[in-house]
């Protein structure tokens, strides 16, 4: 199959997907375009049958704000023209599902087609989707693809209270990850035992948003090290970082958490933690958190969203309330005091998300998704018709 890609090319966990199925379905044999105004932050920079075409969105003086949903339909437009692609496959509903519409009823204006897929990630539907000012085009947009995949239960019940999908299926394909990536006795460590020091490692990975809820982490974190002298590494960015930095100064341990900022190659890093810490709000699903687990690292997080889809309460983590600084923490000083009790959800964890969540088998559900889409009937003949 032929099959373009459209996502955030930011860090985050809707991109790092999007780029992995990519990649992965172009190692089984698919053509894959890219089309996006940047290149995708976990795509290397070549790899066979993987193509990647950039968005230009025009600078114009009229526009306050660049027309990028129209720049992106027209580059849509130009590579399923171009390449005979099968699939525009839409990760993150707004705008990009929105754009998939444009340059389809474009297509179709030419006699030609191409066949719809979104993929809900979360705060396109628990957000942003649900401003009064997005509202009713995310909506369009998702009743108008050919096949609809949210990332968890939790997100595909979120779609249908919000928006009720008249006429669409939403289907759950969970996230994956590469096995062998992900195998911490493959790895190295890369950060100096003399920044550690002896001390246990616990990790947060995340794009410093404010539904991450990241001062939690860095209180958790504190009273963790009041009983089990650890370091903290934070991996990522985004605007709640320098609360985070704030919390750290204010709590008086800033010298036991690292900030690493931005960095792609997270495997090496959970390959040397002992503790992953998700505190977030709302999870649609998880993926920081499954990347931990695939390295054998114990998840300890909020019980909300999608989150206790992915980590089972004490068998491959901990999870407690929103907000629940103190128990997150009291979980966290038990199992580290405990080495026997660390190894086995260490090993439970790891061997469930090879079992659940691997990429063999979740991109054979994608492959089977795109195949009956495209087997799905079109009518070329008038755009009134049900796209």
């Amino acid at each position: 199959m032929r099959i373009g890609i459209t996502c955030y090319p930011t860090y985050g966990g809707s991109g790092a997907v999007a780029t992995e199925l990519g990649i992965a379905l172009a190692a089984r044999g698919h053509e894959v375009h890219f089309i996006t105004y940047a290149q995708p932050f976990r795509l290397p920079s070549f790899l066979p049958r993987v193509y990647f075409h950039e968005v230009d969105v025009g600078r114009y003086p009229l526009f306050e704000y660049p027309p990028y949903d129209l720049a992106l339909a027209v580059r849509m437009h130009e590579v399923v023209r171009d390449h005979q692609l099968d699939i525009l496959h839409c990760h993150y509903a707004i705008p990009h599902a929105t754009s998939a519409w444009i340059a389809r009823s474009m297509l179709r204006e030419e006699g030609r087609d191409v066949k719809v897929v979104t993929t809900l990630h979360g705060t396109d539907i628990t957000i942003v989707g649900q401003e009064r000012s997005f509202f009713t085009i995310t909506k369009f947009s998702i009743e108008k693809s050919h096949a609809v995949t949210a990332v968890s239960d939790y997100l595909r019940d979120e779609t249908y209270r919000a928006f009720g999908c008249v006429g669409c299926q939403v289907d759950v394909i969970y996230n994956f990850i590469d096995p062998d990536l992900y195998d911490r006795t493959r790895h190295i460590f890369p950060i100096p035992a003399d920044v550690i020091k002896g001390r246990r490692v616990i990790m947060h990975i995340s794009n410093f948003r404010p539904v991450k809820r990241v001062r939690d982490i860095v209180k958790t974190f504190a009273r963790i090290n009041l009983d089990v002298p650890s370091v903290l590494v934070m991996v990522g960015d985004g605007p709640e970082r320098v609360e985070a930095e704030a919390e750290a100064r204010d709590l008086g341990v800033a010298e036991h958490v690292l900030f690493l900022g931005k960095i792609d190659a997270i495997a090496p890093l959970l390959a040397g933690a002992d503790l992953f810490l998700l505190t977030s709000d709302k999870e649609s699903f998880g993926l920081s958190a499954l990347e931990a687990m695939a390295s054998g690292v114990p998840v300890i997080g909020a019980h909300a969203g999608g989150l206790p889809e992915v980590v089972t309460d004490g068998v491959t983590g901990y999870l407690r309330s929103v907000g629940d600084v103190d128990g997150m923490a009291s979980a966290g000083i038990a199992l580290l005091r405990d080495h026997d009790r660390w190894k086995t959800m260490s090993e439970a964890a790891a061997a469930d998300a090879r079992t659940r969540f691997s990429e063999a088998a979740i991109v054979a559900q994608y492959e089977a998704l795109y195949e009956r889409t495209i087997a799905q009937p079109s009518t070329l003949h008038s755009l009134s018709d049900s796209l």
